[in-house]
């Protein structure tokens, strides 16, 4: 969702990210990547933090590509130095973040070190190969309000397969969970899950300096698309980003440098918490008003984005109005029918 909130209170020591290849070193040790994406969010920043003489530690890996992989070998031979990654730490099972994990744990020998569910989701769905679209995900579609048109299309093309953009992952990994320390290039790191943008996503908080990892359950200047999906039709991701972020929002110190999955590292963490938070309560009571008059999630864009959207956007707006309306039906701020041609109508009571 595209944060309407102010950006006054937030600062970025650097305007400008690296180019494709380059680095800038953000701390002692740990290194600043930018890598490619082919969508309207044209990037993931990854980070490579120094393990002395065991190599490094990678946060992140960027999606599986051969442009990605080469873009990887040149930094492996240039800034990395030569020396190993023997270690890939995953926030969490999206493919721009986890793409490369098995590509690192094939060709460099790497340690797989993320959540449980992380892990799970990312093996259940490279196995997860569709020529077609299955029918639950025709059903979800039109339950949504999906303009036909689009659902047409989207039925006569081969879907997305995760397993396009992620490499094959061999069987084994680390597991960190809630209240874990691990050590990373030379800092002990608290582990803090959070939530709704993808579950169990794991963010990192040094214990000895000023940094914070945080994926992409924190960004400096948009707020993490939370989404549902026909795996799991009656999900309410909203209720568990806002539970995050409020228990988040207690660790929050003006100093911390926040090193997100996307857009700049910032500092001004305890105001950002607050626009997150903010951001969707004020997109909730907006959509409240909308849905005086029953509406299809798919009727349901201009209240939550405030802006028009492409093509491009459709499917993410469209699984993220779900969640928002999914969260005013199950907590009981808003009513919903099945509309004849299956999508259903919510409205405010």
């Amino acid at each position: 969702m595209a944060d309407g909130g102010p950006r006054g209170g937030l600062s970025y020591p650097w305007p400008e990210p690296p180019g494709p290849g380059e680095h800038i070193e953000v701390a002692e040790g740990v290194l600043w990547i930018r890598l490619p994406l082919p969508m309207a969010l044209d990037h993931v920043n990854v980070y490579a933090l120094d393990d002395g003489a065991d190599g490094w530690t990678i946060v992140d890996t960027g999606m599986h590509s051969r442009k990605s992989v080469a873009i990887w070998e040149a930094l492996l031979a240039g800034v990395l130095g030569g020396r190993p990654v023997h270690r890939v730490v995953v926030t969490h099972h999206h493919p721009d973040h986890v793409g490369n994990a098995g590509w690192f744990q094939s060709t460099q020998g790497a340690a797989l070190v993320t959540s449980r569910t992380s892990w799970l989701f990312a093996r259940m769905l490279l196995l997860d190969e569709q020529a077609e679209m299955v029918p639950e995900s025709v059903a979800f579609f039109q339950t949504a309000g999906m303009d036909p048109e689009i659902l047409a299309k989207r039925r006569a093309d081969r879907p997305f397969n995760y397993a396009d953009i992620v490499a094959p992952m061999p069987l084994g990994f680390a597991r960190v969970a809630q209240g874990d320390e691990i050590t990373m290039g030379g800092r002990r790191w608290a582990v803090h899950m959070g939530n709704g943008h993808a579950p169990e996503h794991a963010t990192f908080w040094s214990l000895d300096d000023h940094l914070v990892l945080s994926g992409d359950q924190i960004l400096s200047s948009i707020s993490p698309n939370l989404g549902v999906y026909a795996t799991e039709p009656e999900a309410d991701p909203v209720s568990a980003w806002l539970e995050a972020c409020e228990r988040l929002a207690g660790l929050a110190e003006e100093r911390h440098l926040v090193l997100g999955g996307h857009k700049l590292p910032f500092t001004g963490l305890p105001l950002r918490m607050r626009q997150l938070i903010d951001n969707h309560h004020g997109a909730l009571g907006r959509l409240l008003t909308h849905l005086k008059t029953p509406q299809t999630a798919a009727d349901c864009f201009a209240p939550l984005f405030k802006r028009r959207i492409g093509a491009g956007e459709y499917g993410l707006a469209l699984v993220e109005a779900v969640a928002h309306c999914n969260h005013l039906h199950q907590t009981g701020q808003v009513t919903r029918e099945k509309r004849a041609d299956g999508a259903w109508l919510y409205r405010s009571l």
